[in-house]
């Protein structure tokens, strides 16, 4: 009977660290000492998000001048009906040119169910004339002032929308209940960018002081929507925090150094015609430090279960040991990861990156150039705060987990046991070599 009482004492302190978790806090200084450094961080979080909530001024004044402008447009879903290649009707004998013309059905807007004809595209100057057939789906582009309409795009969130069911499917098959919150974490964070971080800017606020904020309300919410509300997330999230910090002053340095104006591509030049109190420079720094937050939580997180896990099986193992044993865990970890942010913004750079190599120029007036060098220090800044995420989180995890010294009811052992094995069933007995050698269940690749 004792043993059928046990185990759901055991998995309520997994699922929300309380019996032999939180209630360690108030006995333990380092713990203490933590907890109080993250709870001030989350007071600040909060205020600041309270402080810089947007009024939504600034962003209806964007959009009235981007409108006056005329860089906005309505953007309407229409079907094709027919397409025709035909001779352009401003070619000449001396100058033939063929050209090709689409009919449409209008499914939204003022002409909705009615046919339009859009105007002629040259098939042999434009090369970004689409490729359709009737029946297709596009966006037109919408100019109410001279009733005008234009093609702007394929119409694809269809298969978006399937893209994304099929995303959340496996993240819930696969996480069950935990993958339910990282979906939610994840809703949380495009929040905040969408209805945040953007319209706040857009008022008049410091982007960067705005960024800030908005990562470390990203990482509180992420971390325990996703992890749980326990110890070790509370170290996790700590060390984020600190890393994270650590990547703005590098970040801020550097950006200043290097005197970026933020007016390197298109879209930021314009940000300025609609938003006149807009910090472009202030923006990409800000972009920064939102960048290299997604890499610092799967960095943390894996140190700070990889010391409570050490701490788990060698509740004896001295502090030193425990913390070069992490260590030498993360070497491996950074090694596979320091690339991380490199890849990400060279994939979204290819054309650029392409452009720059049929150039002709040396390698280092490439880097030179203002598009290249902020992804450069972009990339280099945050892959720093990366590699120092790994001995900040495992000294302070380290630092909680100190030995047991033969006190079963020390801080360590009722934290180290608060956060089993991971993948592992902790009311389960431990299996026979018989049932080692099963073939591996569906349950065995989502557990609970």
């Amino acid at each position: 009977m004792s043993g059928g009482h046990s185990a759901p004492a055991h998995s309520h302190a997994h699922d929300h660290g309380l019996d032999g978790g939180w209630q360690v806090w108030a006995r333990d200084p380092t713990l203490r000492i933590v907890l109080a450094g993250v709870v001030l961080a989350a007071i600040a979080t909060v205020v600041s998000v309270v402080m810089l909530w947007p009024a939504g001024e600034g962003q209806e004044d964007a959009i009235t001048k981007a409108e006056e402008i005329g860089f906005t447009s309505a953007r309407l879903s229409a079907t094709v009906e027919q397409v025709a290649d035909r001779q352009c009707s401003y070619a000449t004998p001396e100058s033939p040119q063929s050209c090709r013309s689409m009919t449409l059905t209008v499914n939204e807007g003022p002409d909705e169910g009615n046919l339009i004809t859009l105007p002629e595209m040259n098939l042999e100057f434009n090369s970004a004339v689409p490729d359709v057939q009737p029946g297709d789906r596009v966006i037109v582009g919408y100019e109410e002032s001279n009733d005008f309409y234009f093609y702007a795009d394929r119409d694809r969130r269809a298969p978006l929308i399937w893209l994304a069911g099929l995303f959340a499917m496996v993240v819930v098959a696969l996480g069950r209940f935990r993958g339910v919150l990282a979906l939610v974490a994840m809703a949380a964070t495009l929040v905040m960018l969408v209805a945040f971080v953007a319209p706040s800017a857009l008022d008049g606020n410091d982007p960067l002081l705005v960024s800030v904020v908005a990562a470390s309300a990203i990482a509180f919410i992420s971390l325990y929507l996703t992890h749980g509300f326990t110890p070790t997330t509370t170290v996790a999230l700590a060390g984020t925090l600190m890393a994270l910090a650590l990547t703005l002053g590098l970040s801020w340095l550097f950006f200043h150094i290097g005197k970026f104006t933020g007016l390197a591509t298109e879209e930021a030049l314009v940000l300025p015609l609609i938003a006149e109190n807009l910090d472009v420079s202030s923006l990409l720094l800000g972009g920064a430090v939102i960048g290299a937050l997604g890499a610092l939580d799967d960095v943390t997180v894996t140190q700070v279960a990889t010391v409570a896990e050490l701490r788990h099986r060698s509740p004896l193992l001295p502090t030193t040991e425990l913390v070069a044993s992490g260590i030498r865990v993360g070497r491996d970890h950074i090694a596979s990861t320091v690339n991380t942010l490199l890849l990400a913004y060279a994939g979204a750079s290819m054309p650029l990156i392409l452009l720059f190599a049929v150039s002709d120029q040396p390698l280092d007036m490439v880097a030179n150039s203002e598009l290249i060098a902020v992804e450069i220090v972009r990339t280099l800044a945050g892959s720093v705060g990366l590699v120092a995420a790994v001995p900040i989180t495992t000294a302070l995890a380290a630092a909680v987990l100190r030995p047991q010294a033969g006190d079963d009811q020390s801080p360590s052992a009722a934290m180290a046991e608060s956060e089993p094995a991971p993948f592992v069933e902790s009311e389960a007995p431990a299996e026979s070599a018989d049932e080692q050698t099963d073939p591996p269940r569906w349950e065995d690749f989502a557990p609970e």
